[in-house]
């Protein structure tokens, strides 16, 4: 029972007596109608009559539930392509509140930032994860059951009843509204801090089978000073797989508040250099030794991971950029700095992460990590027919991915894939079509866009004829005039985006940059160096920041990057 004496207390404070004793009744889920003639009773029986009578109000939770006979529910829930039980997420609520108890059959793993202990059996927004089945003891009364399993299955509100001493016994089946590894694209979140053990692998596969990520990339996190969220191996040997759906361990580290965070996967070992521990480069040429693939986390937005960018990405040190994510946004797609990089005749590949346990869609307020989940944003990888570790990483390797957080995108050029090299000859006339794959009430489509060099070259709409919520196609040939690069994006209802990598077009073996705008990235790209070089001009008194410890090392790498500067600087005056 809480305690009485805050309540009494808080008597002569009218608003924040009512206040808390609403927020306690309705949690007990007792009704709207009944907690307001409670709170107008105790109030107008003045303080000492009110402290008796709050001795009965906040007895009548354990006095309902003894009263109220429990009633039991069993819910079974399967695809229904299969007819089979299938990994889902559930959350069950009652009056807008989620209900606080936990089914037996709920698949539970330590989970929480910096690797404490702050969520188990329930997701951080009160859901759980199951295995095609469950039971629970409720009281009787009105709950709401809500089903899902990623995007590309349609999520299912239920309203049900319990009654005492009588089971709900109930079967539900979950429809895809589109099948992408049928069309040979897997799912992947490559951002996810989980504690793994061997122990925990089939318990971990459950939680990314119900939420349709076939490749969940478990990163261990590390810092100027320790390192958290530990993998039991790398390599193939740190690899785990149930059918489709599979393991790759990596890691994030190092990551510093200087230069922006470093993703790494596929590496046969982790990496960490203490002493050399702002040369993201050692660490970067190292993982690439042992088969890893290395880029960027959080789009290079936060952390000032802009400036790491240009002195890894212009020295070619880097793979990929994490372009689609919540943590810093509740618009989760990064382009600035991809269109910076790419601009500049970058190639680099299109990710995504959801950062779990730390991010999630609520930046109004409160605790972001309160709305985190895995696969809330995802990317998807090209292997064709065959899904497999090796094949997976290849069609990474080769840049075959688009972002997404529910859209689905389909884009080539002349039969090309997202991240080919097209070599064309001048006045070669290019085929382009995109398409984008949505659903009418979970999805809905707003806009279909094929950019060039980041700027809009063709769009449709869903208003548009020939056009709907659910389909939108564009088809345009295009003659090959200079090097370009091109992409496909497109936009949904409730923030649903979508992005692919981009087909790399050179023209007679020039590149793709972009002449117009060059000049510009080459100065923002400046303006960025001498940021950096401010930054570790001088001792920081800050246990975070210690990139002025590396200040000789640091310096030598921005001037190689200035090098790479004048000689792309040196070109544009050529070629006018």
């Amino acid at each position: 029972m809480p305690d009485l004496t805050l309540f009494c207390s808080l008597f002569r404070k009218n608003s924040l007596f009512t206040f808390h004793l609403h927020e306690h009744l309705r949690k007990e889920n007792i009704s709207k109608q009944r907690v307001r003639r409670i709170i107008q009773t105790l109030l107008s029986i003045g303080r000492h009559g009110c402290c008796i009578g709050l001795l009965v109000v906040l007895s009548l939770p354990m006095v309902m539930a003894q009263s109220n006979k429990a009633g039991r529910l069993s819910i079974v829930v399967q695809d229904q392509n299969t007819r089979q039980p299938t990994a889902v997420r559930v959350k069950l609520t009652q009056n807008g509140y989620a209900v606080k108890q936990l089914p037996a059959k709920a698949v539970a793993i330590m989970y929480g930032l910096w690797d404490h202990a702050d969520g188990y059996g329930f997701q951080p927004d009160s859901s759980f994860y199951v295995e095609g089945s469950f039971q629970l003891e409720l009281p009787a009364g009105n709950y709401q059951l809500q089903l899902a399993k990623g995007n590309e299955y349609l999520s299912q509100t239920h309203s049900i009843r319990i009654e005492a001493g009588k089971t709900f016994k109930q079967t539900y089946s979950l429809s895809r509204w589109i099948d992408t590894p049928k069309m040979g694209w897997y799912s992947a979140d490559g951002h996810i801090h989980i504690r793994r053990s061997p122990r925990e692998d089939s318990l971990l596969a459950t939680w990314i089978k119900a939420e349709d990520i076939h490749v969940g990339v478990m990163l261990r996190m590390g810092d100027f000073w320790e390192i958290y969220y530990p993998q039991y191996a790398y390599g193939e040997k740190g690899i785990y797989q149930q059918k489709d759906y599979m393991f790759v361990p990596g890691q994030e580290d190092p990551r510093t508040p200087e230069l922006g965070h470093v993703l790494s996967l596929g590496a046969s070992d982790r990496v960490r250099m203490k002493e050399d521990y702002y040369y993201y480069d050692k660490v970067f040429d190292s993982l690439g030794i042992l088969g890893g693939l290395n880029g960027y986390a959080h789009g290079g937005d936060s952390f000032h991971g802009y400036r790491g960018l240009i002195l890894d990405g212009l020295r070619k040190k880097l793979d990929y950029l994490e372009i689609l994510q919540y943590c810093a946004s509740s618009q989760p797609l990064m382009q600035e700095n991809y269109y910076h990089l790419l601009n500049m005749g970058i190639p680099i590949t299109a990710i995504a992460g959801s950062d779990f346990p730390w991010c999630g869609q609520d930046h109004s307020g409160g605790k972001p990590e309160n709305s985190a989940q895995i696969g809330n944003v995802r990317f998807y990888t090209y292997t064709g027919a065959e899904f497999s570790y090796s094949r997976w990483k290849e069609g990474l390797r080769k840049g075959h991915t688009f972002v997404s957080n529910g859209p689905i995108l389909d884009f080539k050029v002349n039969n090309h894939l997202p991240g080919d090299k097209i070599e064309a000859e001048k006045g070669q006339m290019l085929t382009i079509t995109a398409q984008a794959f949505g659903h009418s009430s979970q999805q809905p489509l707003e806009a279909l866009e094929i950019v060039r060099h980041g700027k809009v070259l063709a769009r449709v709409t869903a208003k548009d004829l020939k056009q709907t919520s659910g389909h939108l196609t564009l088809e345009l040939k295009l003659p090959a005039e200079q090097g370009i690069w091109l992409a496909a994006r497109c936009f949904a209802e409730n923030n649903g985006v979508a992005h692919t990598t981009p087909v790399y077009v050179s023209v007679d073996g020039r590149g793709f940059h972009d002449p117009a705008t060059i000049a510009h990235y080459i100065g923002l790209s400046e303006q960025y160096l001498k940021e950096l070089e401010n930054e570790i001009q001088h001792k920081s008194d800050s246990v975070e920041y210690q990139a002025w410890r590396y200040r000789s090392g640091l310096m030598l790498r921005i001037a190689e990057v200035r090098q790479i500067l004048q000689t792309m600087r040196d070109r544009k005056e050529k070629s006018e």
